[in-house]
């Protein structure tokens, strides 16, 4: 190729080196193919350990992304025509160039399009024909590219979660990444599907912190991060009775965290100042013995009462608590009872510092029932 296609490839590729420093962690690889005559001539470059690797005729060099670049204008010098493509997660930028026409496109990254057995008539966020790789990674779907009859009803659930998330991601989309904490993360799946649509779908930058106190469930988060790719993802195996991220929080969440991990999520939200949170609330045993004779005793004198009184207890002081610290507060119901019980979310946005009559009605009915939630330890 002469100097002046060269020169031409060359303006593009300053985007595509921009577009590698500002996207590296969603880099997923660079394929180029020569073509002189008939004869082709294909190359590539990939990190390998955070160190860039160039291979081209039978060569391997250790090089970094620019001066790989470089390189490959080097080449051209001797070849007719070149295809090179980009590849990150959610699109690959290709460059066509020979001497009469040099040009850039984008694509989709390539789509399964097996036909999916969930949700029919339904607008599914998490599209089982595109996000195939990432949901047989978390046992969703089954090799040959449909969903698991036992997984149906799981799927559904990351599904409608994802749906009910939308809502404040789309108050996050203007800032330039968002940064979401999994607290007692567990084995991550719902921190691997948001990671996806957040990336890959609404294509913006992400990044993720896991944080949970079993070493076994970060090392296998670890795990299947670096087999998706996903690179914009960090697992810290710590207290969440004292954890403070370095980093600014925009979303906490709290997927089922069992009876005082809710409590734990919640006032890491807080500590960590972020912007919004996420929890679905699972198992109410700490309130229950804590519950003071009261004028309503009559009402919970049976065990199976008195329970539930301490289930709708606990999360309502829990949804109070959350406004008294500057947040408007949304409880839903985000899947159907049938699916499961432990069905009731708790969204959250920042909006000021405080809620004097939010604290109070708070303090309140504390009082009241004599109790004292877990949150208010770990808060400050």
């Amino acid at each position: 190729m002469n100097k002046q296609t060269l020169s031409k490839i060359n303006v593009f590729f300053l985007g595509v080196s921009s577009r590698f420093e500002e996207q590296r962690d969603f880099f997923q690889g660079l394929d180029f193919v020569f073509k002189s005559g008939t004869k082709k001539f294909p190359g590539s470059f990939n990190l390998k350990d955070n160190k860039g690797e160039l291979s081209f005729n039978g060569e391997a060099k250790v090089i970094d992304f620019k001066n790989t670049l470089n390189q490959i204008l080097e080449y051209g010098k001797i070849y007719d025509s070149m295809i090179l493509k980009y590849k990150e997660r959610g699109s690959i930028i290709v460059i066509e160039a020979d001497d009469k026409k040099v040009s850039s496109k984008n694509e989709q990254e390539p789509e399964d399009l097996k036909p999916s057995s969930v949700s029919k008539g339904r607008n599914n966020f998490i599209k089982p024909s595109q996000a195939s790789r990432l949901l047989k990674e978390i046992g969703i779907m089954s090799e040959d590219g449909k969903i698991k009859n036992d997984m149906i009803r799981k799927y559904n659930q990351i599904d409608h979660f994802v749906e009910v998330v939308i809502p404040i991601l789309d108050k996050l989309k203007d800032r330039e990444s968002i940064t979401i904490l999994d607290s007692a993360c567990g084995k991550s799946y719902l921190t691997f599907v948001l990671n996806y649509y957040i990336k890959d779908v609404m294509k913006k930058k992400c990044y993720f912190i896991g944080v949970d106190y079993k070493k076994d469930v970060i090392t296998s988060s670890e795990e299947r991060a670096k087999r998706l790719g996903y690179k914009n993802m960090k697992f810290i195996e710590e207290d969440l009775r004292s954890y403070i991220p370095d980093e600014p929080i925009d979303m906490v969440i709290s997927l089922h965290g069992c009876d005082i991990a809710t409590d734990y999520a919640i006032a890491l939200a807080i500590r960590a100042k972020s912007e919004s949170m996420i929890v679905v609330p699972c198992c109410h045993k700490e309130l229950k013995d804590q519950i003071k004779e009261n004028p309503i005793n009559p009402l919970i004198k049976h065990g199976i009462f008195k329970a539930r009184l301490s289930d709708f207890l606990t999360d309502s002081l829990r949804a109070l608590f959350i406004e008294s610290q500057g947040y408007e507060v949304t409880p839903i119901e985000y899947v159907s009872p049938l699916d499961t019980p432990k069905n009731l979310m708790i969204r959250a946005v920042k909006t000021s510092d405080f809620n004097k009559t939010a604290h109070d009605e708070y303090i309140a009915i504390k009082s009241m029932f004599g109790v004292k939630p877990t949150m208010e330890k770990y808060v400050y």
